[in-house]
């Protein structure tokens, strides 16, 4: 399809989100699998939860506009699981990979909070406010999550550091 109008626009980044929250529901599972901090694991699996009440808000913003759900690869998304499953893959279980996980996490956390946000500024343009206040609802959620990565993070990256550095005693 080519992209002349922002209406053509929205549908589009529309789709991408759609497949985007699709990826992500796939990706946390496997990170709270992985982590080591209960309070990490506990945040992926609520947001996984969430994340499901975002598809299908996203379900509703399709059928306001009465066109069907459907998804359009995004490329974004997928690389950046990618990059996720990659780190979780080479860094050791512990500390370090928790640390690792939240930085994958919040990269992805700040791609929505964009594509939210841009969406619901079309969407209020356009003067479609049920649509905006749903993807409002969203982004307020995506941003609660960044904010609590950040949160444990600021825990779990200090002891990473500590388990980085009795690793290199260790070796040394």
């Amino acid at each position: 399809m080519k992209v002349d109008t922002v209406e053509k626009l929205f549908m589009n980044e529309l789709k991408d989100l759609y497949s985007a929250e699709k990826q992500i529901t796939r990706a946390l599972p496997k990170m709270a699998k992985s982590a080591t901090s209960e309070e990490l694991r506990t945040a992926f699996q609520t947001h996984l939860e969430e994340t499901k009440g975002h598809i299908e808000r996203l379900e509703r913003v399709f059928e306001i506009l009465d066109k069907p759900a459907s998804a359009k690869t995004c490329q974004g998304m997928k690389g950046l699981i990618e990059e996720g499953s990659e780190m979780m893959e080479e860094a050791e279980e512990g500390e370090v990979r928790d640390a690792g996980l939240i930085a994958a996490a919040q990269r992805v956390e700040h791609y929505e909070i964009a594509a939210y946000g841009t969406m619901r500024a079309i969407a209020e343009m356009n003067g479609q406010q049920e649509i905006a206040q749903l993807l409002q609802q969203t982004l307020d959620e995506e941003g609660k999550t960044d904010k609590l990565l950040t949160k444990i993070a600021m825990r779990v990256n200090k002891m990473a550091q500590r388990q980085s550095m009795q690793n290199q005693r260790e070796a040394a």
